[in-house]
């Protein structure tokens, strides 16, 4: 850890500046602000982590100001100092509020330094303007970056480049969009290398992470001189939880959401301004219609929806309405977890469980967004069990138990691109780019073999596509390797960028106005005459014609809500951890806890038919019902991990006798259920749980080929193996699932150590089936005590993995809420 230094130096004119202005506006620098200057100043890099709301913006901003001061008097006059900060956000949301406030802080300072934004909603004409002459600032995004290195003679627009701001990087630490950025800062480096002054700073801000000394080694490249700078204060966070009016024994997810809107109001309207996050985009819908109909006359006009699929027009309307201070609630997702300068909120309401630590914090600081303030926000379960997610959440912030992000290593999709880019610029060099890349923590231990590999794949297609002309990417041109093709190049900048979603549909009204965007396995199930939701308005599904889904408005009564792919969130290792802890504080003692003491009904009826498992105790229930024989386990360790169980406990069960299962799973626990009896108890059971030959069982357990299959899809378009087509005219989901599964199929057969298909297997392993969390919980399992109970019927515990089975089986909503209602009643 880093000692504080003074900043009290003859030649730091910057520093004198900068509190002169604060103190004329009231304000005092935190220390860790000062601390950043001064490790800015004497030229070191590293990461700013403090609590969300306390300035770390200002902390990395107005250091770069204060050693422009510093280096420059006439500061005041001097105009086109070229690019001096260079500001990558993860969020095009982000940008406008940062840029905003940077602006406003230059112009109280009279220095004349532009301030840029450069990403996808960019016009093109603002973008060649800067290239003609660079912003002083700029401020843009992972892929906008790496279509600036697509340009030809790139390292121009670096030359003045003083400093890399790499903001929220606990958001795209683990991700591959921090991958890219690792490739960034590489390149940027190299550039610097060859101008006068050779040295770029890089610093990151980060809110909250828990492996903050590894994301510092990821952003630095190992840079040992690299610092953190902290902050002393700690953001003080009041977490309250609406609760129902009674308990349910025998709870189901999501049944509780929307009954809870009448105790939500109270909260609602007795705040100036509220911030209502769902963790969907269906379930953001659903409350802001049900909202408007409990409320119309004390919310119609300061109510508005924010989600990814609204359109860009509407979601800026609302973020600048936010910063006004003139919506009373917006109900949003993850779309506004990240901000800088919105104005703060009063409350922040949680709807159902976060499913991580971090999340919640974040969401919980964008009330009380300044310094000193304290953070309120409430929590409303959507199921009876999601309380004691509450208390876990609570212990976990009194802790400071905060998840990690793991980084990602070779991710060879991002560098197949990344090598494309670089030849539709200025061309590459093989020796100079390798070396470059092995700068970075994700490509530290590229071989050399590897590395010829990609070259391979993308000069003719590899061993297996050589024949095929589109995948001669790139040529070598006099020891250079550069994409000639103006059609290639083209095509290759317009699908720079590893986020990849399904196929995306605009909706617009039948007269011309623009609605929003939908997913178009979505609309493909609709017919004409359909209704559905989407920004908050009833619309009725006209008709399809060239990706644009048509519709007029409805009156319709009912309607169907959107589901978006990718919605469900799995329980972080670090809440579920402190989730088993908050459990076993229940079994000793409910009424240490207003919380817990709310859920004794539930407890006292579990301990009836059951147990509650202490904290290393693996609980185990065999029920045998009309429909068949149950196993339910309950681990705690969240959705993935209890997929991973099942597949393997099911395929070791089954090479004992045969026998077949259908399998379900939540956050707590999964179920195993057959027509015949199961044959496991207390003699084999932790032969069928032992972390021995865990890895080949399961890997045997899984349809891998399939699996590998949707996630290769992904991985191809990110290699560019497959082109998405113009804008307009994207390629339908299927025929783009088609396109990656028979190259897969390709793949598998001819080249089955195709590295692109190796990934896929991995990517699977590590983040769909969480492989290194399940040989975790089987050392757990191993090494703790395993309950084994017989109860007559479902328990509070196995009952909603009970209604997770039947949401499965082919039945309507209705039918399905009946079903599940019949069998709560007769547990009651």
């Amino acid at each position: 850890m880093i000692k504080s230094t003074s900043l009290k130096n003859s030649t730091n004119t910057g520093h004198q500046v900068i509190t002169n202005w604060l103190s004329a506006k009231g304000f005092k620098p935190f220390s860790f602000q000062e601390e950043a200057w001064q490790m800015y100043v004497e030229g070191l890099s590293g990461i700013v982590n403090a609590p969300t709301g306390f300035g770390k913006t200002y902390s990395v901003f107005l250091a770069a100001v204060i050693d422009y001061i510093n280096h420059t008097p006439d500061y005041q006059t001097k105009q086109n100092s070229g690019l001096q900060l260079l500001w990558i956000s993860p969020l095009r949301a982000l940008a406008k509020d940062i840029a905003r406030a940077m602006e406003e802080a230059l112009a109280e300072l009279g220095i004349p330094w532009q301030v840029a934004i450069r990403n996808g909603d960019t016009p093109t004409k603002e973008r060649e303007r800067q290239k003609k002459q660079m912003p002083e600032i700029l401020i843009t995004t992972p892929e906008s970056l790496h279509l600036l290195f697509a340009s030809k003679n790139h390292h121009r627009f670096f030359e003045t480049l003083k400093c890399v701001a790499v903001d929220e990087w606990h958001e795209l630490l683990g991700s591959k969009r921090g991958v890219q950025i690792e490739l960034s800062l590489a390149h940027l480096k190299t550039l610097k290398a060859k101008t006068k002054d050779k040295f770029l700073r890089v610093w990151g801000i980060s809110a909250t992470i828990g492996n903050l000394e590894e994301a510092l080694h990821v952003l630095l490249a190992g840079d040992e001189n690299g610092v953190i700078v902290r902050a002393q204060q700690k953001k003080e966070i009041a977490i309250h939880t609406i609760l129902p009016d009674t308990v349910e024994r025998f709870p189901w997810a999501g049944h509780l959401g929307l009954n809870m809107v009448q105790s939500v109001l109270p909260v609602i309207l007795e705040s100036n301004s509220t911030l209502l996050f769902t963790n969907v985009r269906s379930q953001a819908e659903m409350w802001y219609q049900q909202l408007l109909e409990a409320a119309p006359e004390e919310l119609a006009g300061t109510i508005a929806l924010h989600h990814s699929s609204i359109d860009m027009e509407t979601r800026l309307w609302v973020e600048d309405a936010l910063h006004r201070g003139v919506l009373k609630v917006v109900v949003c997702t993850a779309s506004l977890d990240l901000g800088v300068d919105f104005r703060p909120v009063d409350t922040v309401i949680q709807v159902g469980s976060p499913k991580g630590v971090a999340r919640f914090l974040q969401r919980a600081g964008r009330s009380g967004h300044q310094p000193g303030e304290v953070s309120n926000i409430y929590f409303v379960p959507t199921h009876s069990l999601e309380i004691l997610e509450a208390v876990a959440l609570e212990k976990a912030y009194k802790a400071g138990d905060v998840e990690s992000r793991q980084p990602v290593v070779l991710a060879y999709d991002v560098l197949v691109q990344y090598l494309v880019t670089m030849a539709t610029g200025d061309g590459f060099d093989y020796d100079e780019l390798l070396a470059e890349v092995r700068t970075t923590y994700c490509y530290a231990d590229i071989t050399n073999d590897e590395w010829d590999w990609i070259l391979a794949f993308i000069t003719h297609g590899g061993a297996t596509l050589s024949n095929y002309d589109e995948y001669h990417k790139v040529t070598r041109v006099d020891e250079l390797y550069k994409v000639t093709s103006r059609r290639v190049a083209m095509r290759h900048r317009m699908h720079i960028g590893t986020i990849v979603g399904d196929a995306i549909l605009q909706v617009r009204f039948l007269s011309g106005g623009f609605v929003g965007t939908i997913e178009e396995y979505f609309i493909a199930s609709l017919s004409p005459g359909d209704a559905f939701i989407l920004a908050g308005r009833k619309l009725e599904f006209v008709r399809i014609k060239d990706m644009v889904a048509y519709v007029k408005k409805s009156n319709a009564k009912e309607a169907r809500v959107p589901v978006w792919g990718g919605g469900r969130m799995p329980l972080s290792s670090n809440l579920g951890s402190v989730l088993r802890n908050a459990l076993q504080q229940a079994a000793v003692d409910a009424s240490s806890h207003d919380w817990l003491s709310f859920l004794q009904p539930l407890f006292d009826t579990q301990k009836e038919m059951s147990v509650i498992p202490n904290e290393d105790e693996l609980l185990i229930e065999f029920i045998e019902a009309k429909d068949g024989y149950h196993m339910f386990l309950f681990p705690f360790e969240g959705l993935y991990v209890h997929q991973a169980l099942a597949s393997m406990l099911a395929y070791r069960i089954s090479q004992q006798q045969a026998i077949t299962f259908s399998i379900a799973m939540n956050d707590y626990g999964v179920e195993l259920r057959s027509d015949k009896p199961i044959p496991v108890d207390e003699d084999n059971i932790r032969e069928l749980l032992s972390a021995d030959n865990w890895y080949s069982d399961l890997q045997r357990s899984l349809n891998a080929a399939e699996m590998g299959k949707r996630k290769f899809r992904d991985i191809a378009v990110i290699a560019g193996l497959i082109f998405q087509g113009f804008p307009g005219e994207h390629k339908k989901q299927k025929h783009l699932q088609n396109s990656s599964g028979l190259l897969f199929d390709v793949l598998t057969e001819h080249e089955p150590a195709h590295m692109l298909l190796q990934q896929a297997y991995q990517e699977v392993l590590t983040y769909e089936i969480q492989a290194d969390r399940l040989h975790a919980l089987l050392k757990r399992i191993a090494e703790g005590k395993i309950t084994i109970t017989r109860p007559e019927k479902f328990t509070p515990f196995s009952f909603p993995i009970k209604a997770e089975s039947l949401r499965r089986e082919e039945l309507s909503s209705e039918s399905l809420k009946d079903r599940i209602l019949n069998i709560q009643q007769s547990l009651q």
